[in-house]
């Protein structure tokens, strides 16, 4: 099974550079909101008798606080990378401690597109991926973050999740794979069951009919 060109297997693709503006602005958003909420409170109940070096202390505090997830941010986007192979995706990220993963395909059972207002903006998404282990779970197993070809790279990792239930199932094709969403084994349990029902509902009519 062959990727598309901007996705080959065993070659390390990396997140848009519209990550680090994306991290930057949403963080700045967040600490704003954090000192509205609960610096300038704290400012205006103080009223005039608050001292100007308590002042100062406090944005230096927050400047500092901005510059340095600046610095951590375009740090951390050097690390990260992620990597289609035949039967599993995998990824590594991490400034201080580096963390590397594995998802093998066939425990794929969600690939969900995440897009704010800030990414609509800088044109990328987020491919949440969940895992039948994190399955119920709000946070999923890993996120491909800042890909601008999301939709064509989900339709890959689609592709080769139905291929990988094709080869466990013995069939040797996707033909027959049910979409990612759903749980093939879910699938079957249900069919059995209908099955059963109307096997029982006709033993029942051939009994009136005797």
């Amino acid at each position: 099974m062959t990727a598309p060109d901007q996705f080959p297997q065993k070659v390390p693709f990396k997140p848009s550079p519209a990550f680090v503006p994306w991290f930057i602005i949403d963080f700045l958003l967040l600490l704003g909101l954090i000192a509205i909420f609960t610096v300038l409170p704290m400012f205006m109940a103080a009223g005039p008798e608050i001292d100007g070096i308590v002042t100062g202390v406090v944005i230096a505090g927050l400047l500092l606080i901005a510059v340095l997830f600046i610095v951590w941010t375009r740090l951390y986007y050097t690390t990260m990378e992620y990597e289609l192979h035949e039967d599993e995706l995998r990824w590594r990220r991490g400034v201080w401690f580096r963390t590397t993963g594995i998802v093998p395909y066939n425990r794929i059972t969600n690939l969900d597109l995440r897009q704010g207002p800030v990414m609509r903006w800088l044109r990328i998404s987020t491919i949440s991926i969940q895992t039948a282990g994190y399955s119920g779970q709000a946070v999923p197993e890993i996120r491909i973050e800042a890909i601008e070809q999301a939709e064509e790279l989900r339709e890959i990792l689609r592709r080769y999740v139905r291929a990988c239930s094709a080869r466990s199932d013995g069939t040797g094709t996707g033909a027959s794979v049910p979409p990612v969403a759903e749980s093939p084994v879910a699938t079957t349990g249900t069919s059995i069951l209908i099955l059963d029902e109307l096997k029982k509902i006709r033993q029942l009519l051939e009994q009136q009919k005797k």
